[in-house]
């Protein structure tokens, strides 16, 4: 069983950076693929992007602009957000998947409480 607990979020103007953090519980972390996902308000949840190994993955939406990072060592997972736009508010979630090779943007099973950013024009 994993654990997922995010923060970071805020409210921020266009232009502005922000980092989100999620603190994974569990013994084995890097075992797992970590992901960021989405959702902003009447729309399905979206992939943001994803980090297992030393592999990462981007949506083109924020690719480019956002950066995942990882410590195993902490059990903690980043997403370091640049150059926001209003159209990246949204709900955001981290989730996690035990990891053996594959994709990266789907297939996550556990997930966190999700955290709200918001990007003002």
């Amino acid at each position: 069983q994993v654990q997922l607990v995010e923060s970071g979020g805020g409210l921020v103007q266009a232009g502005d950076s922000l980092r989100l953090s999620c603190a994974a519980s569990g013994r084995t972390f890097s075992n797992y693929a970590m992901g960021w996902f989405r959702q902003a308000p009447g729309e399905e949840r979206e992939f943001v992007a994803a980090i297992a190994w030393s592999n990462t993955l981007y949506a083109d939406s924020v690719r480019g602009r956002f950066a995942i990072s990882r410590d195993n060592a902490k059990n903690m997972v980043y997403l370091q957000m640049s150059s926001l736009k209003p159209e990246d508010t949204a709900v955001y979630y981290c989730g996690a998947k035990r990891y053996s090779g594959g994709g990266l943007a789907g297939g996550y099973n556990y997930w966190g409480q999700g955290t709200q950013v918001t990007v003002s024009s």
